[in-house]
């Protein structure tokens, strides 16, 4: 009994330690790599931190292509131990270095992200084989590189806040769902863009420098019609992302996605609707007047305050109340395409403009008290 339990015991160890990541050294290497599979290798120091941490991420890269063993390699070399004649072979002076060898053996630096979906992705591509892992639906965030950082950070017709980040870098893992999110609450904007770049890809570092990035994450606003970009020293969480890419591209978008209460406000229509509001008869009739002639100078969402203030005038039984309902209805359910979501959050922004005053308080009062003065 004790002799079975032992063996039991040992082979479930045996199942445990598996592992799908081939281990590579110079006995081995010539007569796995270049030999009709290509293939992605890590070369590694156990004593590595960075290492460290992309070691379960790694792992998860091989079991995402553990059926698909005879098309691809996913293998590592102990760079600094047995392998590291193949480290001097193939140029590695740093740890972990990424290296892709193409079904002849001829290897190419692996610069893009060290993340799961990252990795996965480039190996289907490159190998042209699927994985176990369902893709993940593609970020908001606009990836840059350095062809293309200058066509859309320099764009002068654009707001562009851009994150400069490292695949390895903890600080940034942590931002990247916040981030992701902004990038999604802001797609509807086609002025204020939200994007990436991997300052640490090899490609990418003269931007980096360029733009003096030492630390991981920095973020950089480049303002519209401007050449110079200014830092961004928020606080990385989402309503922070959000309340300064409103405050700097104009916007009124709200955390979560869609716009907040304040979009299609118009100060001088808001005033108006007050008035229009507790006014009867004729007065109403008059104040109708005063908000056409202003909308010939106002933009197109001036013109839903006047299709509020003309259902009041032609005497809409309940009308405020009916379309309010019906509109927060619709909103609650989001089901529409974003685009048609906004248009009816600012027209329920509108119909709330149409309210008794607010009491002016003490503060407004001395205000306008000294400005009379």
């Amino acid at each position: 009994m004790r002799l079975a339990a032992s063996l039991f015991a040992a082979a479930a160890l045996a199942v445990v330690g598996a592992s799908n990541v081939l281990d590579l050294t110079p006995d081995n290497f010539d007569s796995t790599i270049g030999k009709g599979k290509p293939g992605l290798v890590e070369f590694f120091a156990p004593w590595c931190g960075h290492c460290k941490n992309l070691a379960p991420v790694y792992e998860q890269v091989a079991d995402a292509f553990a059926s698909a063993k005879d098309k691809v390699v996913v293998a590592k070399v102990d760079a600094d131990g047995e392998g590291k004649p193949l480290g001097t072979k193939y140029g590695v002076t740093g740890y972990p270095t990424l290296k892709w060898f193409d079904k002849d053996g001829n290897a190419t630096p692996y610069e893009g992200g060290r993340d799961l979906d990252s990795l996965v992705a480039f190996i289907s591509e490159k190998a042209g084989v699927k994985s176990s892992i369902k893709p993940p639906p593609p970020p908001e965030t606009l990836i840059l590189d350095a062809h293309t950082f200058d066509d859309v950070a320099l764009d002068k017709e654009k707001n562009v806040l851009v994150s400069f980040t490292a695949p390895w870098c903890g600080h940034c893992k942590s931002m990247k769902p916040a981030y992701e999110q902004v990038a999604t609450t802001f797609k509807p904007e086609s002025d204020c863009i939200v994007a990436n770049i991997d300052a640490d890809a090899q490609l990418n570092k003269e931007i980096a420098a360029r733009y003096g990035v030492t630390g991981y994450p920095t973020i950089k606003f480049f303002g519209k019609g401007s050449s110079e970009p200014i830092a961004y020293e928020g606080g990385r969480n989402e309503a922070e992302f959000v309340e300064f890419l409103n405050e700097k591209c104009g916007t009124h978008r709200a955390v979560g996605g869609g716009l907040s209460d304040k979009a299609g406000r118009l100060p001088e229509f808001d005033t108006l609707a007050s008035k229009f509001f507790v006014a009867v008869g004729d007065a109403r009739a008059s104040l109708l007047k005063d908000a056409v002639t202003l909308a010939e100078s106002a933009g197109v969402v001036s013109k839903h305050y006047l299709r509020v203030m003309e259902k009041m005038v032609n005497g809409t039984e309940g009308y405020l109340e009916k379309e309010s309902k019906r509109l927060e209805s619709i909103l609650k359910k989001r089901g529409l395409a974003p685009a048609k979501l906004d248009e009816i959050k600012i027209k329920a922004n509108i119909l709330r403009a149409f309210s008794a005053p607010e009491p002016e308080t003490e503060a407004v009062k001395e205000e306008r008290d000294t400005a009379e003065l």
